[in-house]
């Protein structure tokens, strides 16, 4: 009989379904060591949060067909490990999506009609009905910041309350957002129009404090804001200030930058309502993690498909080896050119040449556009569901093959957005992934970390200027290489940094004369 280990507290409701499909055993709180002694025998393992699957106890496991995390994140799962072995990872992506946008609504309403200050007023034995005068959110605007799974039901519901719905979400279509009923801005326009904004898009180094001083002052007087997403995506000093000096009246908080929030100014202010990051915490989204993981956990178990699978579908052991340094190049080609083009990739041609063009190209191609939507998206990406999400985008991709190559085994990439493109060449050196080419200039780069790359004329003094920048700045480059095609012509500048450069840095860098563009990306 199959044996199914629970090593964390899950919903009945999901015990059940797994019952029918096995021997369940249920032990929570044990040590890393107990863990490894049960799971040896253990065909399923289907944890929460409390369990941290480490590759130590993937490696103890001798019959483990499947790991199931019941949420959203499978950041406690060690995914090259389980994808090494073998083991299918599931989880559920779309378990909290509606309890996250009720929770929204729950903080937008409680600040817009001063609910908790009137509560403590009358716990207080007050009946004070004039200190805490609110508004309505009938035809007022709401601007979303990101229309994935979770903004999509913000705006469902934004609609029942007859709000005017503006959005920002560079990688949806506007032909999507129409149907929508949406009208598409850039953020800056979607603050000085909006009189309620909400936040659901994944912290990156693109959107870590998208919503600044900047923002706020173009916002209108008495703006509510609301962050449900991830801690980080405003500026905290500059929302302490912003609700002070009465630009924001009020701020709806379940995620801080450092949690709990104990040294926040932030928690001292009239203006500021807070959840201690309830998102996903609802009966009804424990119940639907759970369920929903343990019906992928009977799919697999009885040798069906899953439609959540985090990593890759199980193959054979001498093709996962094969094939596993060139999805991680594919992926990596793929964050590398959504990072550059800075907008919506339009369209993809992928060419995979030397061996690799007589392989099966399938779980390259997917592994490539997970790299394209993972910066993009807050979670739920994965190989299986990659190219449903990148055709809902309007994200077009065409792949050839080409059996010769200057770089034997290797992939190649050419991607465009709106106003710009990107090419790449790629290949594996001494099981390392190197950018052989990026945009027609040779190199030998292994992407990892931060990178900076200038696009600028070559003229004598140019790594000089930069490198002066950035080192009264404190940024230290680790690495630099230069290419050219001729001498005083186009060239291209790749800096390896020890971490990211600010804004305010790039825009110095973009002053110097004969610099064309600048982009910074981390990978």
């Amino acid at each position: 009989m199959l044996k199914i280990l629970i090593t964390d507290p899950l919903h009945e409701s999901a015990i059940e379904i797994l019952k029918e499909a096995g021997e369940v055993e249920i032990a929570t709180g044990i040590s890393i060591e107990e863990i490894k002694q049960k799971i040896k025998d253990a065909d399923a393992l289907v944890v929460r949060s409390g369990t941290t699957v480490t590759k130590e106890i993937i490696d103890a496991s001798e019959n483990l067909k499947v790991i199931a995390r019941a949420g959203v994140g499978v950041d406690n799962v060690d995914l090259d490990a389980a994808t090494e072995k073998g083991v299918v990872v599931v989880n559920a992506p779309d378990a909290s999506s509606i309890s996250v946008a009720e929770l929204m609504f729950g903080l937008m309403l409680s600040a817009a009609r001063n609910i908790p200050q009137a509560t403590a007023s009358l716990k207080k034995g007050e009946w004070d009905r004039k200190s805490f005068k609110g508004m309505e959110v009938y035809a007022k605007t709401l601007g979303i910041v990101g229309l994935g799974r979770i903004g999509q039901q913000v705006a469902k519901r934004a609609q029942a309350f007859e709000m005017n719905i503006v959005a920002y979400d560079p990688y949806i279509p506007e032909n999507v957002a129409s149907e929508l009923g949406i009208k598409l801005l850039s953020v800056d326009e979607l603050c000085a129009e909006s009189e309620f904004i909400t936040l659901h898009v994944p912290l990156t180094t693109k959107t870590k404090h998208m919503i600044g001083k900047t923002q706020f002052d173009l916002m209108k007087n008495n703006t509510i804001i609301i962050n449900c997403a991830r801690g980080g995506l405003i500026d905290e000093n500059a929302l302490y200030d912003a609700i002070n000096c009465g630009k924001v009246k009020a701020a709806g908080l379940d995620v801080f930058e450092e949690e709990p929030p104990t040294k926040n100014p932030l928690i001292s202010l009239n203006g500021l309502i807070g959840t201690p990051h309830q998102g996903a915490s609802t009966e009804e989204a424990q119940l639907s993690a759970g369920t929903i993981v343990a019906e992928q956990t009977v799919k697999i178990l009885k040798g069906e498909s899953a439609e959540n699978v985090v990593n890759l579908p199980m193959v054979p052991t001498e093709k996962m080896k094969k094939l596993m340094p060139y999805l991680v190049l594919a992926e990596k080609m793929g964050s590398m050119s959504i990072q550059y083009l800075d907008n919506s990739i339009d369209i993809v041609e992928i060419t995979y040449m030397g061996d690799l063009a007589k392989e099966k190209t399938e779980m390259l191609k997917r592994a490539f556009l997970k790299g394209i939507l993972s910066p993009i998206l807050l979670a739920g990406v994965n190989l299986v569901n990659a190219p449903v999400i990148a055709k809902n985008r309007n994200i077009r991709l065409v792949e050839g093959i080409m059996a010769e190559s200057d770089y034997g085994n290797s992939i190649k990439i050419v991607a465009r957005g709106k106003n710009d493109e990107i090419s790449l060449i790629g290949s594996i050196e001494h099981k390392e992934v190197v950018f052989r080419e990026i945009n027609g200039y040779r190199m030998d780069i292994k992407p990892e970390g931060t990178i900076c790359i200038i696009k600028h004329i070559d003229r004598p003094g140019m790594v000089g200027k930069v490198g002066l920048i950035l080192g009264e700045h404190g940024i230290n480059i680790a690495g630099m290489q230069v290419g050219r095609k001729e001498p005083g012509g186009h060239s291209i500048m790749f800096l390896d940094i020890d971490h990211m450069i600010p804004e305010e840095v790039m825009d110095e860098i973009k002053k110097i004369e004969n610099v064309r563009a600048v982009r910074a990306i981390n990978i």
